[in-house]
């Protein structure tokens, strides 16, 4: 018996889910939180992340006690505490500010195709991760992160590129990512031992089995 299956994602124990949608083959790791978030197919967070107003593309790997958009307190007001936006929880009648909300929810951060996020790093919200990008453990990402490049340290800059530039537009072409499910099966020894252009050189002009 598989672990994972299409239908149904696998959601371990103490967390907190709403307003989410996933993909097939999607995994919760324990105690995570998840708001406002579009998961794609084949991705997973570990234990205890923290993922809000986020649209995440398939086989996306988040690690454990990962912050991928996290909430802003207003500084330009008087005061930053939340009694500001959150006044219901305080006084009979005052309500929350729909406005602020709405411009938090707004605020969405973009994760592409096979990424890796690692432990402990912080995702701010309007960026956007390209696909094939690493994201090192324990860094601050505050601003867009190109394809299958590497970002490390606070604030988050460039270490290097994965692949050369041609090697990364040949692999956004071939988007296996989009591949069907028992195709991934098929072809999974090359996924495990094929070097990267001896991959891309068989599959760029293969058929999918009938």
């Amino acid at each position: 018996m598989t672990r994972l299956d299409a239908d149904t994602p696998f959601v371990h124990p103490d967390c907190e889910i709403g307003n989410a949608t996933f993909g097939r083959y999607v995994e919760i790791g324990k105690g995570s939180r998840i708001s406002r978030v579009q998961m794609g197919d084949y991705s997973y967070c570990d234990r205890y992340a923290d993922i809000a107003n986020a649209e995440i593309g398939k086989f996306a790997n988040i690690a454990s006690f990962t912050r991928i958009g996290p909430t802003d307190h207003p500084m330009a007001q008087a005061s930053m505490h939340h009694f500001l936006y959150r006044s219901g929880d305080y006084w009979d009648g005052a309500g929350a500010d729909a406005e602020f909300f709405d411009r938090r929810h707004a605020r969405t951060v973009y994760i592409g195709h096979d990424t890796w996020i690692g432990h402990g790093a912080v995702i701010r919200p309007d960026v956007t991760i390209g696909h094939g990008a690493v994201i090192a453990s324990g860094a601050v990402v505050t601003k867009d992160v190109p394809p299958y490049h590497i970002v490390a340290g606070v604030p988050a800059t460039p270490l290097r590129a994965r692949f050369p530039p041609q090697i990364v537009d040949r692999l956004m072409a071939l988007a296996w990512w989009d591949w069907p499910h028992a195709v991934l099966r098929e072809r999974l020894d090359d996924f495990r031992s094929a070097p990267i252009e001896v991959f891309l050189d068989k599959y760029e002009t293969a058929e999918f089995p009938a």
